[in-house]
């Protein structure tokens, strides 16, 4: 038996590990994918969001799901799908198969990673146990983060962008493979108890509609009639799904969990801050290629000191301060240290040198090592024993939505940015840094805004908090 526990987290962690190194691989090679696959800039951003708004829209339904069908059975028809979906994207050769490919990816992902979680905590009974066990699962992906955008860019320079997609076909048929074998068989409560299919269609629909007319807004404008009749199909679509949650008989997230401050402030400062720092790993990377002229292995391993940062400090760091300071402390700190980096990225000049202008920003970027786990202690300790279930699916959903929308407003505001300035006459390289100038300037204010809610809303967790995550750090 304990053989099998911990061959189930190495699978678990492998699936883990397959989908967040997607996420980051395909940052590096997006400039090589515009050049072949024939993207426009503010196009390109859907390679991001196409994957991160079906992902973030379907968690809570997966998660329900599989609570009514077994978590085992979710878990493989997602990795199933993920990787299907990434054999579709690297056979793709127009933007429309890719973009379809990378939404299907979203979903697989969605199925996979609901469940996790709720499969470690049924394996590992014994809190030492299962505080090892989360703890080898979070650091796995952060290791993806940080292999990834090595791995983009050594795949798209040595082969060609498409294989940073056919990695995963091999990594998928093994972890199917093996979570056959390693898994335990669970039965659900069944489809009858209730799925609540109306609401994921309102949300996801809602938030992909949201997404697109930002997206578009580089070629309609802000205020044209297009953009603003989008825009209220959208918040309509979400109105819906609230009042959807508040009158259905068994709703996807039951609108009680807002009635805690804490649940509440940590996911608004959450949306906030992940709107401006998953930015900076996309914007970032297109500003060392199309500015500094770096190739997609050279702004790997330019990024990889702010992966390996934020890995190691949410892994050795961030909990033992946690423990001493308190949750709230340690967010409004990795908050500071991600308002400097943008400050800095705010003032990024276009013959930039690494060492002084660019490596100081990777290790202030560390501090998101500092926030995320902070976030998820005080999203968690804001909501009652009973409600754990939903404040996790809660905190996936914001954390993912809050990444499609920095990708969209930001990519949207550095492409229009730019395309101004070239009409004004200036060189390329330069009308590329000021709209990525203005970008970096948006996400810092994001930041802010994340900042000034958690010093307002949030409330330091009670002592006993700081305490059993103190213990679970030692164990």
């Amino acid at each position: 038996m304990l053989y099998s526990r911990w061959t189930a987290l190495g699978v678990l962690s492998a699936a883990g590990l397959m989908t967040i190194l997607d996420g980051s691989i395909v940052t590096v090679a997006m400039p090589a994918i515009q050049q072949d696959v024939g993207f426009s800039p503010a196009g390109l951003s859907w390679m991001v969001n196409a994957y991160l708004i079906p992902f973030g829209g379907l968690l809570l339904l997966a998660g329900r799901l599989g609570d009514l069908v077994g978590r085992r059975a979710m878990f493989l028809a997602g990795t199933v799908v993920f990787t299907g979906a990434s054999l579709l994207a690297g056979l793709a050769t127009g933007p429309g198969t890719l973009i379809a490919a990378r939404f299907l990816q979203g979903i697989g992902s969605a199925m996979a990673s609901a469940v996790v979680l709720g499969i470690l905590v049924t394996l590992f009974t014994d809190p030492g146990e299962r505080g090892r066990a989360i703890a080898i699962f979070s650091f796995t992906g952060a290791a993806g983060a940080s292999i990834g955008q090595v791995l983009g860019g050594v795949l798209t320079d040595a082969l060609s962008w498409p294989w940073i997609f056919f990695i995963n076909v091999p990594i998928g048929i093994a972890t199917v493979a093996l979570a056959l074998r390693a898994l335990p068989r669970d039965r659900g409560a069944g489809l009858s108890a209730g799925a609540d299919v109306i609401g994921a269609a309102l949300v996801t629909s809602g938030l992909m509609l949201g997404i697109y007319t930002v997206v578009k807004v580089e070629e309609h404008g802000w205020t044209a009639a297009h953009t603003l009749g989008l825009g209220a199909v959208s918040l309509a679509l979400l109105a819906g799904f609230v009042t959807r949650q508040a009158t259905a008989a068994a709703p996807l997230m039951p609108l009680r969990i807002l009635r805690s401050r804490t649940v509440a402030g940590a996911n608004l400062a959450q949306m906030l801050a992940l709107s401006g720092m998953f930015a900076f790993q996309v914007l970032v990377a297109l500003y060392m290629q199309k500015v500094l002229g770096y190739g997609a292995l050279e702004t790997g391993l330019a990024m990889l000191p702010a992966a390996v940062g934020i890995g190691a400090v949410s892994l050795f760091v961030s909990a033992r301060l946690s423990a001493r300071f308190g949750a709230r402390t340690v967010l409004l700190a990795g908050l500071a240290m991600l308002i400097a980096a943008m400050g800095l990225l705010s003032r990024i000049p276009v013959r930039a040198g690494y060492v002084i202008d660019l490596l100081p920003v990777m290790l202030l970027i560390s501090g998101g090592g500092l926030v995320l786990p902070a976030l998820a202690t005080l999203a968690m300790s804001g909501a009652k024993e009973s409600d754990a279930g939903l404040a996790s699916g809660l905190f996936n959903t914001t954390q993912q939505v809050g990444m499609a929308i920095g990708v969209a407003v930001l990519s949207t505001l550095a492409a229009s940015r730019t395309g101004e300035s070239l009409a004004a006459g200036l060189a390329e390289a330069e009308a590329l840094t000021g709209g990525y100038r203005l970008a970096f300037m948006t996400s810092g204010g994001l930041l802010v805004a994340g900042f000034l809610v958690a010093l307002s809303v949030l409330r330091q967790p009670a002592a006993a908090d700081r305490a059993a995550a103190a213990e679970t750090t030692s164990a």
